[in-house]
């Protein structure tokens, strides 16, 4: 296997220096030939992630499947194709300052894309002081550039992820990538090439399957000179630091790793949902129930922007009758089969540590089922705060604070300091509160040290746009990883990013097409699909109906 290896790593590198003089109109063009290979490998591709996670072909969960994996690869694929046809500087929507901080409305870049994406806006808000600048890498000498050999570790869940990583170290970090397949996802190795066969055919994308061993090989192979992974921060840690505890507390003392190259990484989070107080309607009690249960529920939950706590103010009049639509929602919410490995111990080890834990829905053989764990403290040392779950569990923590502009910021406090991570999280607030909140929602968007924050929509709409960035926070290190460092996406090459934001409507129509119980996903899943691959007019009319039918 090693040999076969070392074959297709000098294949690659012999075209590292030749693909940093592939200019922009073909890397587009390579990219867009990708949009078609992938839509014709799109039924197959969802085909195969349905039996591997248990999904029933006649559910309307078919609809998720289409979503997480070509929908969002072809739309990654496209956009970017999009803004290195404008020579990677785009012009985006528009520019605001606040203070010395430039945000950028990356999405929507037009009206059609504004009804598709059902009036979603999605900004990038860069690092205090810097420029607006975009493209730095296509700006200078690129026959001065020699290019690298990236090596991309994929993720086991969500199968659109490692098509992003792909996309984002070839066109922004400027590297012919080999992709090791996670093992849970090598049933997709043979679509996965076909999708990518322009890419691959042109030698500057390969992609492997192997184990634990076959992937250290790769990490410390000399011809690879950077890593990029999604996973956990103990699997960063073994790579860079070594496989177990001592070893790595002797390395980190001794500021000696044993992988020394450049390795990003996103590494999950514990994503908060925070709840501003205001006087909700029964529907929007109900609305909002149903997404937040949706941020649970799909994929089963193995998502690292699974809702994992919901915060609400103690002294909200409603808080109990929201606890109380969440638990509804879970309970009728179908039961999914808990494929990623691992999840039963996990969930065993949550139980042991609240007994109190509300099991909620059915638990057929091979699941995990819904549960809301009450009443937790706000607390760093909590557990289900310090822990990121990975299956079907949400904490309910109650944060002090009077009246909404209190709550929000002692909630912020809250997730930035007693939660761990930084990779998302969520902020729901309705429209009639925001307005009395005037800048003081803005202060708290700002204060929030996340790297993709959503307002009045899920995180996972970020990940999805291409055109925001994803990763962590800025800020963290190889010594203390946490969420992670560096990002993807930015499909508009800004420079300097910070981190993203998104705002959806608090009632957004149609329905959200997370929500657990969605009517005609299956449906909307092979259409969205179509429409992000050639977005036309006409294209509109089938894809905003099965929309509608949620």
């Amino acid at each position: 296997m090693t040999t076969k290896l070392e074959a297709t790593l000098a294949r690659l590198d012999a075209r590292r220096r030749e693909w940093v003089a592939v200019g922009v109109q073909e890397r587009a063009s390579l990219l867009q030939a990708c949009v078609a290979t992938t839509l014709r490998a799109a039924p197959e591709w969802v085909d195969l992630v349905c039996h591997a996670k248990g999904i029933d072909p006649a559910s309307q969960a078919v609809g998720e499947a289409w979503l997480s994996g070509p929908m969002t690869t072809i739309r990654t694929l496209r956009v970017t194709a999009e803004s290195l046809r404008q020579g990677a500087a785009p012009r985006p929507r528009a520019i605001r300052r606040r203070n010395d901080q430039s945000i950028v409305t990356v999405t929507p870049q037009s009206r059609l894309e504004s009804l598709s994406m059902g009036g979603l806006v999605g900004e990038i808000w860069l690092e205090p002081g810097a420029a607006p600048t975009q493209g730095a890498l296509y700006r200078g000498d690129q026959s001065a550039q020699v290019g690298g050999l990236a090596l991309v570790l994929g993720a086991g869940n969500i199968s659109a992820i490692a098509a992003k990583d792909i996309v984002y170290k070839l066109v922004a970090d400027n590297e012919v990538v080999i992709l090791k397949m996670h093992p849970v996802t090598t049933y997709l190795t043979a679509t996965f090439q076909r999708a990518f066969a322009p890419l691959i055919e042109a030698g500057y994308l390969a992609i492997c399957e192997g184990d634990a061993e076959i992937g250290a090989f790769l990490c410390n192979h000399q011809l690879v000179t950077s890593i990029h992974l999604t996973g956990a921060d103990r699997t960063f840690d073994a790579i860079v630091w070594g496989g177990d505890l001592e070893e790595q507390a002797r390395r980190k003392a001794a500021a000696d790793p044993l992988v020394a190259k450049p390795v990003t990484a996103e590494l999950g989070c514990v994503t908060p949902v925070i709840v501003v107080p205001g006087k909700w309607t029964a529907r929007e009690l109900a609305f909002q129930a149903a997404s937040v249960a949706g941020m649970v529920t799909h994929n089963a939950s193995f998502n690292c922007t699974a809702a994992k706590t919901v915060l609400t103010a103690k002294g909200w009049p409603q808080r109990e009758q929201f606890l109380d639509a969440l638990r509804q929602q879970l309970r009728q919410a179908p039961p999914r089969q808990a494929y990623y490995p691992g999840a039963q111990q996990r969930y065993e080890q949550f139980l042991n540590q609240y007994p109190a834990a509300e099991v909620l829905g059915a638990r057929p053989e091979g699941s995990v089922p819904w549960t809301l764990l009450p009443d937790v403290e706000a607390n760093r040392e909590e557990y289900a705060l310090s822990h990121e779950a990975f299956c079907g569990v949400i904490a309910d923590v109650a944060v002090e604070g009077e009246g909404a502009a209190e709550f929000l910021a002692a909630a912020v406090r809250c997730a930035n300091e007693e939660i761990w991570g930084s990779l998302s999280c969520n902020l729901l607030v309705d429209p009639r509160t925001a307005k009395r909140l005037g800048g003081g929602l803005e202060d708290a968007i700002a204060g929030l040290c996340y790297g993709g924050i959503a307002v009045n929509t899920w995180s996972s709409a970020i990940f999805s746009l291409a055109t925001t960035t994803w990763g962590a926070f800025p800020g963290n290190t190889r010594d203390e990883i946490g969420s992670g460092v560096g990002l993807v996406g930015n499909a508009m090459f800004f420079d300097h990013p910070q981190k993203s934001v998104a705002y959806g409507a608090f009632m957004q129509w149609p329905k959200p097409p997370w929500w657990p119980r969605h009517r005609s996903l299956a449906r909307l899943g092979p259409r969205w699909t179509e429409f992000e691959a050639y977005p036309s007019w006409a294209r509109l009319p089938g894809f905003a109906v099965a929309a509608a039918r949620g």
